[in-house]
């Protein structure tokens, strides 16, 4: 009896060729579950697309948003940004979307999970970790690391021989991965450093040159950390997330070219257009500089970069993502208010930004004194602070005071 097998599918070069490499080599049955997490495609065209390619089922699962609520928008409120540029939209897909393929694999009985991501790569520490972490029963399948494909060339031969359509060509050979945060570019051009990205290898944002010649100014509202309100309209974390791609879109704004170290050791390059979240980071960043107190809010700096890391590696499934999740939510309860963004040929300036929250007084920052800072209190205070300072000065001076006394030998 054959076993069912559901595949993580998308529609891309990979996993269109994974169905029939499945069924030549495994007695299975194949399922395709299709994550929406709001990559754009026909959904009903993929579908129809996996069932001729030989699926026997395709499941499609609306994530979008889970994705956005629950993964991204945690994100932000962690303030977790990879290798200084990198905003995780990839990184933060996977958990969602291998969440769903174990509850698709586990309603259908299936045996088996699989996904089309190489060897070399992060997603599939994603996808394998989440696998383990929710149903250690499954089997895990991963076709780059069992055929003898090796390239994107041979894949393409692969479909070809096999009547799949699909989009990638030897001319547009670029890896991308798309949803509702981001869009992510690798391959043809971009494998080498020392080259700049062609100009068509941009899909979500304007250029710098073709922006409009204006500033556009837009206003982000928070929650507890949580981004509720564009322009002053409150809006749900989709159409939120949507709005903010097409204002910061036209603006040329959220583009990066990032050379990255990825989890099994490898440097890759790609470039990244995440054009909500370049503004929702730098507003979120603006309003926590408002509302935390100095040494929360550098703690929780060194807990962005670990929170950064457990996504970005693929460990979203772990006690420890959770710990820091109940920190960081402890941590925004008082971020609220306000952020005004001026937008410009790819640049994001801050014009303004309040909170009911405010630890910032105008009172004790102006330059002119007044009652509520003693100017003769910093004596003391600094006098304290230097003490370790003024001792380790003492015994300097000691010691060399003694050394100079010392007798000088000289060798006969």
């Amino acid at each position: 009896m054959s076993e069912k097998i559901v595949l993580a599918y998308s529609g891309g070069l990979d996993t269109s060729i994974i169905i029939p490499w499945l069924l030549e080599n495994y007695d299975c049955e194949v399922i395709a579950m299709i994550g929406d997490v709001g990559q754009g495609d026909d959904m009903d065209a993929l579908r129809r697309k996996a069932l001729k390619t030989g699926a026997s089922k395709a499941v499609i699962v609306d994530l979008k948003e889970q994705f956005t609520r629950d993964y991204c928008f945690a994100a932000v409120r962690a303030g977790a940004v990879y290798e200084h540029k990198y905003l995780l939209g990839t990184s933060l897909a996977r958990p969602p979307i291998a969440k769903a393929q174990v509850e698709v694999a586990l309603a259908e009985g299936a045996a088996a999970v699989a996904h089309g991501c190489t060897g070399k790569g992060n997603d599939q520490v994603r996808f394998e970790h989440a696998f383990q972490a929710l149903a250690p029963e499954l089997k895990i399948i991963a076709p780059w690391r069992e055929w003898k494909i090796v390239s994107r060339e041979d894949a393409i031969d692969y479909a070809q021989s096999h009547g799949v359509e699909v989009s990638a060509t030897r001319q547009k050979i670029h890896s991308r991965d798309r949803n509702m945060w981001h869009i992510s570019h690798e391959g043809g051009e971009l494998e080498d450093p020392a080259n700049a990205p062609f100009d068509t290898t941009w899909q979500l944002t304007n250029s710098p040159q073709s922006a409009p010649d204006k500033v556009e100014t837009v206003e982000i509202g928070f929650e507890a950390g949580t981004p509720v309100s564009v322009n002053g309209q409150a809006l749900p974390p989709v159409a939120l997330v949507e709005l903010l791609n097409e204002i910061a879109g036209r603006n040329a704004v959220g583009r990066i070219d990032l050379v990255e170290n990825r989890f099994v050791g490898i440097k890759s390059r790609g470039c990244y257009e995440t054009p909500a979240g370049t503004l929702l980071v730098t507003a979120h960043r603006e309003l926590e500089a408002l509302c935390l107190d100095r040494d929360l809010m550098h703690y929780k700096q060194q807990v962005a970069l670990k929170y950064a890391e457990l996504v970005y590696y693929g460990l979203w499934f772990t006690p420890l993502r959770q710990a820091l999740d109940a920190f960081v939510n402890a941590t925004q309860q008082d971020v609220a208010g306000t952020v005004t963004l001026d937008l410009y040929k790819g640049n994001v300036m801050v014009a303004g930004r309040t909170s009911p929250n405010s630890l910032y007084r105008t009172d004790m920052a102006s330059f002119t004194m007044g009652e509520s800072y003693n100017q003769k209190d910093a004596e003391g205070f600094i006098r304290i602070l230097g003490l370790p300072a003024r001792s380790l000065a003492v015994l300097k001076k000691e010691r060399a005071a003694a050394a100079a006394k010392e007798p000088v030998e000289v060798d006969a």
